[in-house]
């Protein structure tokens, strides 16, 4: 415990150039007499440490110093090589630093971790986008990502039911489901664009403060449940029986599927389960619900259920 502790404030060291003793306590969540002991341990093992005093001071490494990865355990290692998507960054633009990067990751292994990449490499793959989504990257996903990195205004022409320019301080990009998403502050609020959307991008000159305290995950999280919950507006009545239960996933929206599952009433004697799903639209749910054939019943609405079982005598009609 205490090994990987040295490491964790070594590395802190290495990365932040001067921290003060406080701070390295409050990142390692111990108390400053633990800090002075292992900064004390590391002097004793050879490590550069110096401590600067006055009002600026704190601990750092003598200039240039630089450990080598030892205290890396190899799960850590091979988790080091999944952690990049190198598709994603290509799309960016960061390809050749990903590579660069991974180079001099692996140049500081010791011997015995050399073949990390390999054996993650062998064994895990991450494709982004969907079966049948358009795996290109959308045409200005570079200069929106340019302009993520250096915190720049930018004026973007949008494409929705009309084109609209918005001047926007782009925060960050989001991949969902090989989608990309640019999250911008547009008047002192977040929003959400498509990037595929995105007619042009022209840079205003400026730089722009950016809010330190803005959680990219945590927005996206809460915006993405939002946006679920303000496009199922609407609920149908449904009786489904076990094969349909299982099968309700794959023809919904997974979150409209666990809201289902969580609604159910106990099963009947032969299994069926009459439940409540949220749905986008009637329209929606009479094209969703018919993939599940004769494994749904619907109840309400009326007009759904018409709907369906006027469907149900057609098809009945394809196959006498």
């Amino acid at each position: 415990m205490r090994a990987s502790r040295l490491i964790s404030l070594l590395l802190l060291l290495q990365s932040r150039e001067t921290m003060t003793a406080g701070e390295l306590a409050r990142e390692l969540e111990v108390s400053p007499r633990t800090v002075y002991r292992d900064v004390e341990a590391l002097s004793a093992a050879g490590v550069p440490v110096y401590a600067d005093q006055g009002r600026n001071g704190g601990y750092r490494l003598l200039g240039g110093y630089r450990t080598r990865l030892t205290g890396l355990t190899r799960e850590e290692a091979e988790a080091l090589f999944l952690s990049g998507l190198p598709g994603p960054a290509g799309d960016m633009g960061l390809a050749d630093a990903v590579a660069a990067a991974e180079l001099k990751v692996l140049a500081a292994l010791p011997t015995s971790l050399r073949d990390a990449p390999a054996r993650a490499g062998q064994r895990f793959h991450l494709d982004a986008p969907g079966w049948f989504g358009d795996a290109e990257p959308p045409p200005l996903l570079r200069e929106l990502a340019r302009a993520v990195w250096e915190d720049e205004v930018v004026e973007l022409r949008y494409r929705k039911d009309t084109e609209v320019t918005r001047t926007a301080e782009p925060y960050g990009l989001v991949l969902k489901n090989g989608t990309w998403y640019l999250v911008a502050r547009v008047d002192g609020t977040p929003r959400t664009y498509r990037v595929g959307r995105v007619v042009s991008v022209r840079p205003a000159g400026t730089a722009f403060d950016r809010d330190q305290a803005f959680d990219l995950a945590g927005y996206w999280r809460e915006q993405a449940a939002a946006f679920l919950r303000s496009m199922l507006r609407e609920e149908v009545v449904v009786r489904l029986s076990p094969a349909g239960m299982r099968a309700l996933r794959w023809a919904v929206e997974p979150y409209a599927a666990e809201r289902a599952a969580e609604a159910a009433a106990p099963p009947d004697g032969r299994g069926w389960a009459v439940t409540t799903l949220p749905v986008e639209s009637e329209n929606v749910a009479y094209s969703q619900l018919l993939r599940l054939g004769p494994e749904a019943e619907v109840l309400e609405p009326a007009g759904l259920r018409d709907r369906m079982k006027d469907a149900a005598v057609r098809l009945a009609g394809l196959y006498q």
